[in-house]
């Protein structure tokens, strides 16, 4: 089925496609016409620019956005450092060894920005380069007079367990288990918890911005698809000093007014009350500040550069038809190009439910060593590379095939395989993994190496060393003999 039938139903309304110039208006009339900035932007509202690239990108690379919002987001004092694990825990221990985690812990009482951890990375955020891996784990939902942004990089959120309703300066986003979303560097954002407590894996894009991957010979349709990415529509609140609550509080792009819809999470009460903490990640450090008036205020928008979504059920997997197992870029979702053409910074590479039909053919991956690192994460279900079960690779847990070091099927996995009859078979029915793949070498940090107590000690004993020697000599063959010392020949 190419869309997934999610327990929790949707709540929002999207405007499709990928890379696209959106415009959107919570009440109408709100959008100025053929200009961006005009001397008394309609409905007495700011206008803000929202740049995601230099002003002289090429075209093609251009990422901006108008906004037009009730104040602007410069109007709150000065920020002060905030000490909080996630934003101290910066020593990454660069090691060849294969690791796997156990699932990570639910937290019973962080929220989103509490509960993310940084695991493993490379670069540096100040120097727009390279990325950083996380978990994140949230019992509670962000104060509803709070807002967080990371000044650090783009933020792909992979949903493992439980329910984000996300609220952004463009709108709403609700994202499950089995979809992705995308928040730009600058955003603000709050993460509420409809459906209890929450987990999932991170990935935060120092430099550049994900794009589709080049289809190639594929042609112009296949793997995962522009028109089932989603962006939000306009929603905003009015909570600013000397407003007295009159009239809606909160009104969407749909045109009407959220006050009465519970399911949102937004306050009823428009007005105004407590101050907002504007909270900031910048330079892998937090900041925060407060200010006398919501961040979401946001009346209206247009640009390409926005938060968006997808449904992993959506993704149109590619395979071989005829026999060996394609390389796993063929699965990729995302990609962030680095300056060298053809090779990814960072590839967002999933594993869905898919047929197997190869002759003559290893079906699972290969044993492999890759010049790029690779962190993997299972949503749901099993891998069919990997055991399940305890101390084996399951649902919010991790594992990190670093630069160079050898991976491949664990020993039940391989000779189940090799022997198995080649009928066409469907695999990863009811499961999803996926892989955060980076040609840079990731360190680890102190949390994800001890802190976490989740490592699995036992992960190379386990996996590969009661590998069977299959290999027998052909009777009365003999080696080529070495060549003789000194001989270059």
């Amino acid at each position: 089925m190419p869309v997934t039938d999610f327990e929790f139903k949707e709540k929002y309304q999207y405007q499709n496609g990928f890379d696209c110039y959106f415009e959107s208006e919570a009440i109408a009339g709100a959008l100025p016409i053929a200009q961006n900035s005009p001397q008394k932007p309609p409905l007495g509202l700011y206008a803000e620019k929202l740049s995601g690239t230099a002003f002289t990108a090429p075209r093609h690379e251009n990422k901006q956005t108008w906004l037009y919002r009730i104040l602007p987001a410069c109007a709150h004092p000065p920020f002060s450092p905030v000490s909080s694990p996630s934003s101290t825990d910066k020593t990454l221990h660069y090691i060849p060894n294969q690791l796997r985690w156990d699932p990570f812990d639910h937290s019973p009482t962080a929220d989103f920005v509490s509960g993310l951890r940084l695991v493993a990375g490379a670069g540096d955020p100040t120097l727009k380069q390279g990325l950083g891996m996380y978990v994140f784990a949230a019992g509670a939902s962000m104060d509803p007079r709070s807002a967080f942004y990371s000044a650090d990089g783009d933020l792909l959120l992979v949903a493992q367990d439980g329910v984000l309703d996300i609220r952004t300066e463009l709108g709403w986003l609700l994202v499950r288990p089995l979809e992705i979303c995308v928040i730009p560097r600058g955003v603000r954002f709050q993460v509420r918890l409809p459906a209890g407590p929450a987990r999932g894996y991170a990935l935060e894009l120092y430099q550049g911005h994900f794009a589709l991957p080049e289809l190639g010979p594929i042609g112009s349709n296949g793997l995962a698809n522009a028109r089932d990415f989603q962006t939000p529509v306009a929603s905003f609140d009015e909570d600013f000093p000397g407003h007295d609550g009159d009239g809606a509080d909160e009104a969407n792009g749909n045109g009407e007014s959220n006050s009465s819809n519970a399911s949102n999470g937004t306050a009823t009460n428009g007005s105004h009350g407590a101050a907002y903490t504007i909270t900031a990640k910048f330079s892998n450090s937090l900041f925060a500040t407060t200010q006398q008036h919501t961040p979401f205020d946001v009346v209206a928008w247009h640009g390409n550069y926005a938060p968006y979504k997808y449904d992993l059920g959506r993704f149109n997997t590619i395979g071989s038809v005829s026999f060996d197992h394609p390389d796993p870029s063929i699965f990729t979702v995302l990609s962030a190009a680095s300056d060298r053409l053809g090779t990814a910074v960072a590839d967002f590479v999933v594993f869905p439910p898919r047929w197997l039909v190869g002759e003559d053919t290893f079906r699972p991956p290969w044993y492999h060593r890759n010049t790029m690192s690779e962190f993997m994460g299972l949503i749901t279900g099993a891998y069919d590379a990997k055991r399940a079960g305890a101390g084996g690779f399951v649902p919010g847990g991790a594992s990190l095939h670093n630069v160079m070091s050898g991976h491949g099927p664990d020993v039940a996995s391989y000779e189940a395989a090799r022997n198995a009859e080649l009928a066409p078979q469907k695999v990863g029915a009811g499961s999803c993994a996926f892989m955060f793949e980076s040609c840079l070498m990731v360190g680890v940090t102190d949390w994800g190496l001890e802190t976490c107590h989740k490592v699995q000690p036992e992960y190379n004993a386990h996996s590969w060393q009661g590998l069977k020697v299959h290999w027998k000599r052909p009777q009365g063959a003999s080696a080529a003999p070495a060549p003789a010392s000194g001989d270059g020949s």
